[in-house]
């Protein structure tokens, strides 16, 4: 389960994350992320429009999205502000394909933003 501290709520967290961080577009979702500083808990913020679902469909994509990314936040507990928007084929899709979709996202932008956001494991490997 995502903890409240590695929530993102305020607007103005998500629209800084959108905005300045990385961008990476899959088929059930688009995620955004940027550096944030490094004593800081890494933080997750989940958009799900209407065009995914009824209220039920919505939430169950949330639920879904929240685990994926508390089980990420093991690899990058620090220094990290995400941002994932659901896109309408995630009302369909299941577990695994939003999964698969998100880890393949993430990947992208962790790597395109740049060696600040990676484990300090990864941060030898990438100089």
């Amino acid at each position: 389960m995502l903890s409240s501290r590695n929530r993102m709520r305020r607007s103005a967290d998500f629209s800084h994350t959108v905005r300045s961080g990385a961008r990476s577009g899959r088929r059930n979702l688009v995620l955004y992320a940027a550096a944030s500083q490094p004593d800081q808990p890494s933080a997750f913020g989940f958009i799900v429009s209407k065009a995914v679902g009824n209220a039920v469909t919505r939430n169950l994509v949330k639920r879904r999205l929240r685990e994926i990314a508390a089980r990420i936040l093991e690899e990058y507990p620090r220094g990290l502000s995400v941002v994932v928007r659901a896109l309408p084929p995630s009302g369909g899709a299941d577990f695994s394909a939003l999964t698969k979709d998100f880890r393949k996202a993430f990947s992208t932008v962790v790597s395109k933003a740049g060696p600040a956001v990676l484990p300090d494991e990864q941060k030898g490997s990438a100089e």
